[in-house]
């Protein structure tokens, strides 16, 4: 769940900046994409590339997590033991 977290909360909020400079600068009613003029209605367009920045956004963090990982982790092998640690 922790990782869930880490994943799914700064995603977010970078979405909402996202969303935010995109949406100043392009208008929802003349919007177009592939060609053709995107006949939602502005609220659906908007909550439309929301979690389309949102799921970019996540994507990002995921690899960032999955590039994160120790060697114990991807081999699936016990922690190791801190230097220093005192052993009786």
């Amino acid at each position: 769940m922790q990782k869930l977290v880490l994943v799914l909360w700064p995603s977010f909020w970078v979405a909402v900046v996202a969303e935010a400079l995109f949406f100043t600068v392009i208008n929802p009613a003349e919007f177009y994409l592939f060609g053709a003029q995107v006949e939602f209605s502005p609220i659906a367009t908007y909550s439309i590339g929301f979690v389309g920045f949102w799921a970019i956004c996540a994507a990002s963090s995921l690899a960032t997590l999955f590039y994160m990982r120790t060697p114990q982790e991807i081999n699936h092998l016990p922690p190791r033991p801190h230097h220093g640690a005192h052993m009786h």
